[in-house]
């Protein structure tokens, strides 16, 4: 599998053409911040989800009469990316619709990564373009599975640190699809306490966001703070026990458990038009020692 890095004086980021996945990300002195994935707890490090985030009732995309069968957060992480240009402190990958997408989401992309570190500062930035005839109806997100504990931090002692205070009710779900029933958000004010027992029922899903950015904390550790534009919703997930915490901006979720319709009128999709494009992008900044 081809992989390729960019770093400077600070931070070092290394990727593989298999998903045009972030495979490590970490200090110039060595220390990884990513978790490193284990096949037997969860084998993935930082996938990218498009052409949906989580999954479609049935694993059945509906569209102009016919149905198209796609699994979880959809094949663009288990599809080879082009990578496009390469300089020290960037890359930028590319991923086209061909036959074999066709088969599971009969509409045409482009979907364009772009990777860049400056300072302390690891940035990604998607850019979805529709080269066809017909809008092009997408979800996207991503997926980065940070280390938890951080490396000099216990594990109990870690919170997240939103922008804002976040207090709406938030959704969970419910094998795999969003259960129609509120439930209580476990933020206190804008600061959530890590522990498993929040995970015990998969995700949680903050589709009411009010925060653009969030840190992610311990003391003895070096913080990260997380930033975002064009998401407009956030998963948080770990399976209890292992040695990660994902932290996913969305533009999208998983359909509501009642929904098999159209996929054009899923929830939480967005729309390209043809010739047009949509800009999102995530930021991972390293913080001092906490």
């Amino acid at each position: 599998m081809d992989s390729c890095f960019i770093a400077n004086q600070q931070i070092r980021a290394e990727f593989v053409e298999l998903g045009a996945e972030l495979r490590r990300f970490q200090l110039i002195q060595g220390s990884d911040l990513l978790w490193s994935g284990d096949a037997a707890v969860w084998g993935r490090v930082s996938p990218v989800l498009f052409p949906i985030v989580g999954c479609l009732k049935g694993d059945a995309l509906r569209h102009g009469g016919q149905i198209f069968s796609m699994g979880r957060h959809g094949f663009a992480r288990d599809r080879v990316f082009s990578l496009v240009r390469l300089s020290r402190e960037s890359c930028t990958w590319r991923l086209r619709d061909d036959a074999q997408s066709r088969e599971q989401f009969p509409f045409a992309f482009e979907l364009w990564i772009t990777y860049s570190v400056e300072g302390p500062v690891l940035k990604t930035v998607f850019e979805v373009r529709n080269p066809g005839k017909e809008p092009l109806p997408a979800s996207l997100g991503a997926h980065p599975a940070f280390r938890w504990p951080l490396p000099g931090g216990q594990r109990e002692a870690h919170r997240l640190e939103f922008a804002r205070p976040e207090t709406a009710p938030i959704s969970r779900l419910t094998g795999g699809l969003l259960d129609p029933h509120p439930f209580p958000n476990p933020v206190d004010g804008n600061e959530l306490r890590l522990r498993d027992d929040l995970f015990t029922q998969d995700a949680l899903v903050f589709d009411q966001l009010q925060s653009h950015s969030l840190r992610y904390l311990a003391p003895g550790a070096p913080g990260l703070e997380l930033s975002w534009e064009g998401f407009q919703k956030l998963g948080l997930w770990t399976k209890p026990g292992g040695g990660f915490l994902c932290i996913e901006p969305w533009a999208g979720t998983a359909s509501p458990a009642g929904f098999d319709g159209e996929f054009t009128q899923k929830p939480g999709v967005f729309s390209v038009e043809p010739g047009g494009r949509r800009l999102f992008s995530w930021s991972v900044k390293v913080l001092p020692l906490g």
